[in-house]
C-alpha cells in the first residue's frame, strides 16, 4: 500500500521535472467547448477526535458531489464570472484589473507541477481589493462565506493563469450540505484546481489506455492545488479533505508529531457501500468538541488514553478487514465486521462527550427497524450520523425510516460511500443512456436553472441514484487506470 505524505516537503516527481519544467502552459483558444468537473464529498468512517491525538483514522468518499461548469465567453469579452447560487454568490472580475504583476514576479509566479505548502501574504494582500466588492448588501455572515469561497478561486486563478487567460464563466452547484463536516469546500477547490488546469492542457486523460502512474500524476497535480484552495478556506487544513475528494475511495490519516504533515495511505480497493446519511440540522463548533475532549484528557490521562487507544485499534482492524483477500462486500458478514466497528466506535465518542441528543435520537430510530449501524461522523456534538445499511433491509423499511426521520425534523441523503474521486465531463454533453447518441449539451443556464440537490443530481449526477444513470463522466483512477464509463462509448479527450 502506497504512502503518501500531505503538504510534505517532498521532491517534485520525476515526471514533472521532465514536463517542459521551463515554460508555463499556454490557455487554450478560446474555442474551447463547455466542460464541467467534479468531486465528492467525504466522511470520517472510523476515528475521529482519537486522530487529533496522534491515532489513525479513516474517512471515505461519498457520493454527494459538487459539480462545476466552465464556459468561454467570446474573445472580445475579457470578463471571468464566478456563479455559485447556493450560497448566493456571483460576482464578475475584469481579467485585465486582476494582479498580475504580483502574481507573476519571478520569486513568486508557480507552476502548474509546483507543490505549494503556504500562501504567499503578499499574494493575499493583492487579492483583497478584488474581493472586498463581494456583495456587499448581504449580512456579515454570508459575506464571509461569499468572500471566502471567493478568494480560494481567485487565488487559484491568478498563480495557474495569465493575463491572455480567456473570458469564462464559472458555475458551481454542490449536493452536499454545506458546514456539515462532509468536506464541501475541498470538494470544491478540486472542482476548481481540476478545471483552471484543464484549461492550461496541464492534465492528460483520463482515457481507457492511460497507465496507472500517469493518472496518479494528474491525481497528484490537482491535488496539490486543491489544497491550495482549502488553505485560502480554512488556513491551516490537514490535507485529507482534498486527498479524499480528488481520489476518491478511502484513506486512513493520522498526524505526525511536532507539527509534521499527517500521514496519508490510500485505501485503493475500498469498496462502494449503500450509506445513509443524516443531517441533525444541528449547528456545532469543531474547536469546542475538540477542547471538550482535550480537557477530559488532561483532567483524567489514565481513562482517556485508553478510549483513544482503543479508537486507534478500531480503524486499524476495519482496515485490516477491508484489506483482506477475504472481504467481500456483498457478504453481510463482512459489511456486519465493519458495522460492528462502527457501532462500538460511536460508543466511544460518545464516552468523550461529543455526542448530542439528536445524534443519540437518530442512532435509536435506526436500531429499532434494524436496517444497519449508526455512529456520528465528524466532531460531533451535532452534525451528522451515519448508517451503514446492510443487504437484507428491505425498501418498505427504509421508505419508513426516512418518512420517520423527516417527521422529526432531519435531513436524509441515500448515498454511497468509497465512489469516485475528480470526474470531467468533456465536452458538456450527456447521454441518458448507451443508446443515446446525440446526448444533451448542459449550458449556463439550464445548469442554473437546476432545482436543488436532486435538480443537480438529476441533470448531471454522476451515479445510479434515484434519477438514474446519465452517460458521459470519466474518472482518474489510481486503481489499476482511470475509471471510464464504457456504456457511454467515451473516447479520448483532444484539447
Amino acid at each position: 500500500m502506497d504512502t503518501i505524505r500531505v503538504r510534505a516537503d517532498e521532491a517534485t516527481n520525476n515526471h514533472e521535472i521532465t514536463e517542459n519544467s521551463a515554460m508555463q502552459r499556454k490557455p487554450s483558444s478560446p474555442m474551447m467547448p463547455a466542460f464541467m468537473t467534479s468531486a465528492p464529498g467525504k466522511v470520517i468512517v472510523y476515528g475521529e477526535h482519537a486522530v487529533v491525538h496522534g491515532k489513525a483514522a479513516m474517512a471515505a468518499a461519498i457520493s454527494l458531489r459538487s459539480y462545476l461548469l466552465v464556459t468561454t465567453l467570446p474573445k472580445s469579452h475579457r470578463t471571468t464570472v464566478l456563479r455559485f447560487p447556493d450560497i448566493g454568490l456571483e460576482h464578475s472580475w475584469k481579467i485585465d484589473d486582476l494582479p498580475w504583476a504580483t502574481f507573476s514576479q519571478p520569486t513568486r509566479k508557480k507552476h502548474y507541477y509546483d507543490l505549494v505548502n503556504s500562501l504567499d501574504p503578499d499574494l493575499v494582500e493583492a487579492m483583497q481589493p478584488h474581493l472586498s466588492a463581494i456583495s456587499p448588501k448581504v449580512s456579515p455572515h454570508d459575506r464571509k462565506i461569499q468572500q471566502t469561497a471567493a478568494s480560494a478561486f481567485l487565488y487559484l486563478f491568478l498563480s495557474l493563469g495569465s493575463r491572455d487567460f480567456p473570458g469564462c464563466v464559472y458555475t458551481i452547484r454542490s449536493t452536499i450540505p454545506i458546514g456539515a463536516g462532509l468536506g464541501s469546500s475541498a470538494s470544491i477547490c478540486v472542482c476548481i484546481s481540476s478545471a483552471i488546469l484543464l484549461q492550461l492542457r496541464a492534465l492528460s486523460g483520463p482515457h481507457p489506455d492511460q497507465p496507472r502512474d500517469e493518472a496518479e500524476l494528474q491525481i497528484e497535480r490537482i491535488n496539490r492545488w486543491a489544497f491550495v484552495g482549502e488553505m485560502c478556506i480554512h488556513g491551516t487544513p490537514s490535507g485529507v479533505d482534498n486527498t479524499v475528494a480528488t481520489g476518491g475511495k478511502a484513506v486512513v490519516f493520522k498526524r505526525g508529531d511536532h507539527g509534521r504533515p499527517p500521514t496519508v495511505t490510500p485505501l485503493r480497493n475500498f469498496p462502494e457501500l449503500p450509506l445513509l446519511l443524516v443531517n441533525t440540522r444541528q449547528s456545532r463548533s469543531t474547536s469546542t468538541e475538540v477542547a471538550k475532549v482535550a480537557a477530559l484528557k488532561k483532567a483524567y490521562p489514565a481513562v482517556m488514553e485508553p478510549i483513544l487507544e482503543a479508537i486507534d485499534k478500531i480503524t486499524e482492524s476495519a482496515h485490516e478487514a477491508i484489506s483482506s483477500s477475504n472481504f467481500d462486500a456483498k457478504d453481510n458478514g463482512s459489511v456486519q465486521r465493519l458495522g460492528d466497528l462502527m457501532k462500538i466506535n460511536h460508543g466511544l465518542l460518545a464516552s468523550l462527550g461529543v455526542s448530542h441528543p439528536k445524534l443519540e435520537r437518530i442512532r435509536n430510530v435506526v436500531d429499532l427497524v434494524g436496517v444497519g449501524w449508526t455512529k456520528l461522523t465528524g466532531a460531533g456534538g451535532g452534525g451528522c450520523a451515519i448508517t451503514l445499511l446492510n443487504s437484507e433491509a428491505s425498501l418498505a423499511t427504509l421508505e419508513n425510516l426516512e418518512e420517520q426521520l423527516a417527521h422529526e425534523g432531519f435531513e436524509k441523503y441515500e448515498t454511497t460511500l468509497g465512489g469516485d474521486g475528480v470526474g470531467i465531463l468533456w465536452p458538456a454533453l450527456l447521454h441518458n443512456g448507451p443508446e443515446d447518441a446525440s446526448g444533451e449539451e448542459i449550458d449556463q443556464e439550464t445548469f442554473m436553472k437546476a432545482d436543488g440537490r436532486d435538480g443537480v443530481e438529476r441533470l448531471v449526477g454522476v451515479g445510479d441514484g434515484a434519477f438514474g444513470k446519465r452517460y458521459g463522466w470519466t474518472f482518474w483512477s489510481s486503481a489499476g487506470g482511470p475509471h471510464v464509463d464504457s456504456q457511454a462509448k467515451q473516447k479520448p479527450i483532444s484539447r
